[in-house]
């Protein structure tokens, strides 16, 4: 059976990476994209695009359907906040949140994976087409930490696996081995932002983690230009990814960016 190839498409750059990573390889797909998060422009890129809304699960699978679909990438962020905002989830979304015990981030997506892998459908790594974004080790910008950020990084790293194996984020704030911020369903560059009004001015070192298992098929890490200008504006100098697991959007443009700034930027190992 031929293999046919569908984009779940959330915000930001993503998304379209890993449609540009699919065509330079000759893979053309059909996209369906989250009214609520996906970029307009995401519908010059798609060979055939459905829009829809979260948690239109019920319509996901008939438009992938329809399509001949087989193997599916979920790429870019749905803000967990979601499931709180007006958008109705259809019936098939309905029977799936009711059988949730929680409604953390992987409990939520993973069982979207689970429904759509019932349907027959391959749900594969997000980042398959797009391997060389993934974060490499060591010191990626031409200053290295301090020791002050390496000892914030290392404290940092200790607390991050932790709050990541518990689904509670993957980022934090750190100032002199202290925790300013914890991820919730903020997101990252309001985490960074909300530590920065706590410390007035401080510098801050951010520790962005996977999970302990992390699953690539969906939540995967990612930084890119806006997270390097977030921390511009709330005084961070040192951030903390992990290689492998963690991508780098416009890798060139992040480290010149931090480069410029005197931002440290570091690739981790995963343990």
């Amino acid at each position: 059976m031929q293999q046919r190839y569908g984009l779940i498409a959330g915000n930001g750059q993503f998304p379209f990476l890993v449609l540009e990573g699919a065509r330079r390889q000759g893979v053309d797909m059909v996209v369906a994209a989250i009214q609520e998060e996906a970029s307009p422009e995401i519908a010059d890129w798609a060979q055939r695009i459905e829009w829809l809304s979260v948690g239109h699960l019920g319509k996901l699978i008939k438009f992938f359907r329809r399509e001949g679909v087989t193997h599916i990438i979920l790429a870019g962020q749905v803000k967990h906040v979601q499931i709180f905002g007006p958008a109705l989830p259809d019936v098939r979304m309905i029977k799936l949140l009711a059988g949730l015990r929680r409604k953390n981030t992987d409990s939520l997506i993973g069982a979207v994976v689970q429904e759509l892998e019932k349907e027959g459908f391959t749900v594969i790594d997000s980042t398959h087409f797009i391997k060389p974004l993934l974060a490499p080790a060591g010191t990626l910008t031409r200053r290295s930490p301090s020791k002050e950020e390496q000892k914030d990084i290392e404290y940092g790293l200790a607390v991050a696996r932790e709050i990541a194996r518990l689904d509670l984020g993957q980022t934090i704030v750190v100032r002199d081995q202290a925790v300013v911020a914890i991820e919730a369903m903020e997101g990252t560059d309001a985490t960074i932002l909300r530590a920065s009004e706590l410390v007035q001015g401080q510098p801050l070192t951010v520790v962005k983690v996977a999970k302990p298992n992390q699953d690539m098929r969906f939540d995967v890490p990612v930084i890119g230009v806006p997270t390097i200008q977030t921390m511009i504006k709330a005084g961070a100098t040192a951030l903390c990814i992990t290689v492998g697991k963690a991508l780098l959007l416009d890798k060139d443009g992040l480290i010149a960016l931090a480069d410029e700034h005197r931002i440290t930027v570091v690739g981790t190992p995963a343990d």
